[in-house]
């Protein structure tokens, strides 16, 4: 049974390798007379959800705003180059800094050229309310690209943030229905962005009308809505 939380209320996380994710807040207990040294606290509406273990706590909201957490992979637009590094939308309140040699291989002497307007896939290493987010394009554990790095051509589809989540659901129908018409490939941000590519343009602009009318903000149509919605465009 899910449970509803508000701005505020106290989470009954704890473990020894507890990881808190969007929409929480560890704070130092401020009474003394209190008996753990640290609590937990909504910082948003939303369902409450952990991991099978409960090391990883999380609230699910659906909205277009984004709030950085560390470990969410989110697709990001290069707007500045400063020093040695760049200054990165990803939709949040701030810009994010991404330094020059977060990247798989990336040294002083070979470096990536990004320029003004070239796409990102990265993952957020740090996330800190009085601080700017820090992002990286490379894997945590393996220091492998896996993925992450700069976006070549292909779409960048906006949508909610539910949206996002449900297509990195393995069970989720929409990306699968898809590669069964015509081979895609796809990225998706937690910060309400998906990039897209296909062969053809026609199949990149269908499968961008898919995420924006199977979006719960947009028509939220089902399976069955997307194949009649398919069976009508050119493809």
């Amino acid at each position: 049974m899910s449970t509803t939380v508000f701005p505020g209320d106290t989470i009954p996380a704890q473990h020894v390798n507890l990881k808190l994710g969007p929409g929480l807040l560890q704070n130092s207990a401020a009474n003394s007379s209190r008996t753990d040294s640290s609590s937990v606290i909504a910082t948003r509406a939303g369902e409450l959800n952990h991991s099978k273990n409960k090391s990883k706590w999380w609230v699910e909201s659906n909205s277009r705003r984004y709030i950085p957490a560390p470990q969410e992979q989110v697709i990001g637009t290069i707007v500045q180059k400063v020093g040695e590094g760049f200054r990165v939308d990803i939709g949040s309140a701030h810009f994010a800094s991404l330094d020059s040699l977060a990247f798989e291989g990336a040294t002083k002497r070979n470096k990536p050229n990004l320029k003004v307007g070239s796409l990102v896939y990265a993952r957020v290493s740090l996330a800190h309310k009085d601080m700017d987010p820090e992002l990286e394009c490379f894997d945590a554990q393996t220091r492998k690209a896996e993925g992450y790095g700069e976006l070549k051509g292909g779409f960048v589809v906006r949508c909610s943030l539910k949206m996002c989540r449900d297509l990195l659901d393995p069970n989720y129908f929409l990306l699968p229905l898809l590669g069964g018409r015509f081979p895609l490939e796809a990225a998706v941000g937690l910060n309400g962005r998906v990039w897209v590519s296909a062969k053809e343009i026609k199949q990149t602009i269908a499968i961008a009308r898919c995420i924006e009318d199977a979006d719960p903000d947009g028509r939220g149509l089902g399976p069955e809505g997307i194949k009649a919605l398919l069976n009508t465009l050119d493809i």
